[in-house]
């Protein structure tokens, strides 16, 4: 049961921190002027790797290991990894690419398609942090 306490733990951290940056954090990026930009978004995206690094890789390992070791079944745990396989391709895929977009300078197109795109990540790990604690709950 640690493993699923700790999956939670790091997904419901997630979770925070995904609706913060699509309401308040993204959106402002429009409040950036044009001339401190890229400084900016060169800055954001390093801050932003030390914050959810180690969060995301924990909730990696411990998803994986509940897909191999469920402590109440293996439906929930598996649903829920197919999820954030889905998250980590929307953020490699779609998220980084946008963030290194935005390091040319800033337009209301840009930032407007980042926080469209950062919406797959935010209902991913809406429904994730739901698995996880009805993983927690049930086991």
């Amino acid at each position: 049961m640690l493993i699923a306490y700790i999956h939670f733990l790091s997904t419901v951290f997630m979770l925070g921190l995904i609706w913060f940056v699509q309401i308040v954090h993204y959106p402002l990026f429009s409040k950036v002027g044009i001339s401190r930009s890229s400084e900016y978004q060169a800055e954001h995206q390093k801050r932003t790797s030390w914050v959810v690094g180690v969060p995301m890789l924990i909730e990696a390992v411990t998803a994986i290991w509940l897909v191999i070791e469920p402590t109440n079944g293996r439906l929930l745990p598996f649903i829920g990894f197919l999820i954030l396989i889905k998250v980590q391709l929307s953020t490699v895929i779609l998220q980084v690419p946008a963030h290194s977009k935005l390091i040319d300078g800033y337009t209301n197109e840009k930032i407007s398609s980042l926080v469209r795109s950062n919406w797959i990540r935010t209902v991913g790990w809406t429904a994730r942090s739901v698995i996880a604690t009805l993983i927690v709950a049930n086991g």
